[in-house]
């Protein structure tokens, strides 16, 4: 077993195919088809269930998977170590929370890259679940998240707990009102979203169990669509009036817990940390 072996083993899981595998891996079919038979070998299972179709994992090919993300991410994190000079370098993917992006990131990056140029930084926007799971699976290095994290393979460090308030549209009646009125409708971002859930709280502590759901995936999409009149959200305070004080929308405050999200950065505190890494993430202690 090498280090190309398991990554050609990582590329046949993720494309379920030895043909799309061996594109991947600018190779031939044939020495995708005789490392994986290695690998077999070597371990006594098999990794894969072959059909004229698809190529599927085993249960032991699901079990390989993760150590083989593991130690190929082992292996990039080494490699940066060993290869360092007295200059900080390399690649760190992050992913956040789409909130998170437009409000803190503009700022962290600017600062890191000023810094340190030599290390690059990809951003990847998703929900809380998908982000949560892209660091468990290795392929990002961090997220910027919404707390609780349950996952006893990730570590936290707190960032900020942000108020949240509801946001509607400077022609709405006031929210008392509109909310007697019926039907109800919000805006939203689709599930996984960790501010949703809370909207959705909020409503049912009204009474409220009935109302129409739009669902975006941006930011942007949202607010003008509050804006117009097309329904009520749940934002971060800051957010409306660091960023969007300009628009013409109104706030409420939420009383109690409902009206608290803690954001974290999240990792996997099992393996060690690029320099890279460990120099981003002294930006938020």
């Amino acid at each position: 077993m090498n280090v190309n072996d398991l990554k050609i083993f990582e590329a046949v899981a993720a494309h379920g195919s030895f043909t799309k595998a061996a594109e991947a891996m600018f190779t031939v079919q044939s020495n995708v088809t005789a490392r994986i038979k290695s690998l077999e070998e070597e371990f006594n299972v098999h990794l894969f269930k072959r059909t004229s179709r698809t190529v599927e994992l085993t249960s032991a090919g699901e079990i390989f998977i993760q150590y083989c993300k593991k130690l190929n991410h082992l292996t990039e994190t080494v490699k940066q170590e060993l290869s360092a000079t007295d200059k900080l370098f390399g690649l760190l993917k992050i992913g956040c929370i789409e909130t998170t992006m437009a409000l803190k990131i503009p700022g962290v990056i600017n600062e890191f890259t000023d810094k340190y140029p030599d290390v690059t930084l990809n951003f990847k926007a998703d929900n809380s679940v998908n982000l949560i799971n892209d660091v468990l699976t290795y392929k990002l290095d961090a997220a910027f998240v919404a707390a609780p994290i349950t996952a006893p393979d990730l570590g936290t460090q707190l960032i900020k707990e942000e108020k949240l308030v509801i946001t509607t549209s400077e022609k709405h009646p006031e929210l008392k009102e509109y909310l007697t009125k019926g039907p109800v409708k919000i805006v939203v971002f689709d599930q996984g979203c960790s501010y949703r859930p809370k909207l959705e709280a909020w409503l049912n502590n009204k009474g409220i169990i009935n109302y129409q759901c739009t669902v975006l995936n941006t930011l942007e999409g949202i607010i003008n669509f509050v804006e117009a009149g097309i329904g009520i959200t749940i934002m971060p305070e800051d957010l409306i009036t660091q960023l969007y004080y300009n628009r013409k929308l109104k706030t409420y405050p939420i009383e109690g817990d409902l009206g608290l999200l803690t954001t974290v950065i999240t990792y996997r505190n099992d393996i060690p940390h690029s320099n890279a890494m460990k120099v981003f993430m002294s930006l938020f202690q």
